[in-house]
């Protein structure tokens, strides 16, 4: 474009981490409509600035790529924010206590929900029961879940509205019974969840709309531009169409499709990629394995704390073969759920199975969460071209993971650096609402964790969360840098990442979000 073109934007006076290694900073940018122009000093991008132009003097804050993350549940994020938060909870006591407190602020509700506890924060070191939420609550069905999402426990009133008796069978999920009684004890877990969600009242699509448009809203002040946005149904798909439509959907999407919509993606024709830059069809969500929390990750060998178990596989080899070949097939990206080793190594079987059958180059294949590996298995996500989907903040919510795998495994549980050495593409995602959906604290917790060895530089994390993530979502060429015709994705920080201390990454926070040259939030504190 030609300097006489007046941008609609520009930001001057700026410390911009382009991300570009042809112009790795400047101080200034122009952007016109929804597209970067320019990005240069103070005194080239001037040139772009006419009577209509509006004018963003940065005050030598710094600005990075608009911020991606690249596994999210959004409707669950929007939905947590109005149900019972658990998460600082620290004994069963306390959980009956807020629980009670709960039931009488909300005298309206017919279900009680919650979730984010952790029994690793208990003083019991336990799983609450069925009894232990009656005692606080019986006259209403409750449901909390674990902070994980892969565990949950009942009261008495919603097992029997989801009708979960002791000879109630599960296909890739457990009914918990108790050892004298022989009865459900309300602890669910896997697909035994979905026995109680589907009991839960459906909402309508305008309260679905509204939950979405809530999580989104709370996305762009943590500076996300873009989220790789995991769905549960049908009806959060039409919800995302209709806040499209209406114009209020302030964030790009890139659908992460449950596997239960396989058959009818593959017979309509629907490619990964199908849409536009706002939202488009990205990779069905296979789950070949549960939690570490919930002792449902599937390990090799025994759990080091429970030596009686080594967790659950979700899909029986061959039918897992199957799933990925049709999708592969059908030329839909894959994103597989599998956090622990033994799972990981039967998802590698799977997609190696589908590219020896269908040879498919630039799949883009994911593995998501990939939590705990070896060098060979590391190796052969390599050799098969896979994309690393990881949760940083993982490494700091997971304080026990050294009593579940050992200390052995713990060397190999989330082994960013080795995965970036071997020539993997690393992206991150928070996989909120089981973690804060900031992207800062999954930077600030990649660079400053205990293991050294595993630790990513700023620009590495930077990445997993910038231009690897528009790789993984097919969009390098349009997101992921700020330089001349990329979209206007950006983000205004009120600190330097890479002159700070590390410790101090998690303390900066986001002054103004910038999607497609429109700006989407702005923080108070920013004059």
């Amino acid at each position: 474009m030609c300097n006489m073109l007046n941008a609609t934007l520009a930001i001057l006076n700026a410390k911009i981490i382009t991300l570009n290694p042809k112009q790795p900073k400047a101080e200034a940018a122009a952007i016109y409509n929804e597209k970067i122009v320019a990005v240069g000093s103070n005194e080239e991008i001037r040139e772009y600035i006419g009577k209509e132009t509006k004018v963003i003097d940065a005050k030598n804050r710094t600005i990075v790529p608009g911020f991606i993350d690249c596994h999210v549940h959004m409707a669950g994020f929007g939905w947590s924010s109005q149900n019972l938060d658990l998460r600082n909870v620290s004994s069963i006591k306390e959980l009956q206590q807020k629980l009670g407190e709960h039931a009488e602020k909300n005298p309206k509700k017919t279900w009680l929900i919650g979730g984010k506890w952790d029994q690793e924060k208990f003083t019991e070191k336990r799983y609450p029961t069925r009894w232990d939420l009656d005692a606080a609550v019986a006259d209403k069905p409750v449901f909390l879940t674990r902070v994980c999402g892969h565990l949950g426990v009942c009261n008495s009133k919603a097992l029997q509205l989801a009708g979960i008796t002791k000879e109630t069978v599960v296909d890739g999920g457990k009914i918990d019974l108790n050892e004298t009684t022989d009865e459900p004890n309300g602890i669910l877990r896997e697909n035994a969840l979905e026995l109680v969600w589907k009991a839960l009242p459906k909402p309508s699509l305008k309260e679905l709309e509204e939950i979405c448009l809530l999580a989104c809203r709370k996305a762009v002040k943590a500076g996300l531009t873009g989220v790789h946005w995991l769905v549960d149904s049908a009806d959060e798909i039409r919800a995302i169409q209709r806040l499209t439509m209406e114009e209020k959907l302030p964030i790009r999407v890139y659908l992460g499709i449950p596997a239960g919509h396989l058959d009818k993606l593959a017979d309509l024709g629907f490619l990964t990629g199908f849409g536009n830059d706002m939202v488009r069809i990205g990779f069905v969500k296979f789950f070949a394995d549960g939690s570490l929390g919930a002792r449902t990750a599937a390990l090799k060998e025994p759990y080091a704390d429970a030596p009686k178990t080594s967790g659950m596989l979700l899909n029986t080899q061959k039918k897992l073969n199957r799933l990925v070949l049709k999708a592969h097939k059908a030329g839909l990206q894959l994103g597989i759920h599998a956090i622990g080793d033994k799972a990981i190594d039967s998802v590698l079987k799977a997609y190696s199975k589908a590219l020896k059958q269908f040879p498919r180059k630039n799949h883009r294949h994911r593995v998501e969460h990939c939590s705990v590996l070896n060098l060979k298995l590391i190796r052969c996500m390599k050799h098969l071209d896979l994309v690393a989907s990881v949760q940083p903040h993982f490494v700091v919510s997971d304080f026990w993971v050294v009593n579940r795998v050992g200390k052995n495994r713990t060397r190999w549980t989330y082994p960013f650096k080795t995965l970036l050495r071997e020539g993997l593409i690393v992206v991150s995602g928070s996989d909120c609402p089981v973690e804060p959906i900031n992207p800062l604290l999954g930077i600030w917790a990649a660079v400053a964790r205990k293991n050294v060895a595993e630790s990513l530089t700023v620009e590495e994390a930077l990445k997993t969360y910038t231009l690897n993530a528009a790789y993984a979502s097919f969009d390098e060429d349009k997101r992921g840098t700020i330089e001349a015709g990329k979209l206007a994705d950006l983000v205004v920080l009120s600190d330097d990442l890479f002159s700070i201390p590390s410790k101090k990454i998690k303390e900066v926070f986001v002054e103004i979000t910038i999607v497609g040259g429109k700006i989407v939030y702005v923080s108070k504190n920013f004059n």
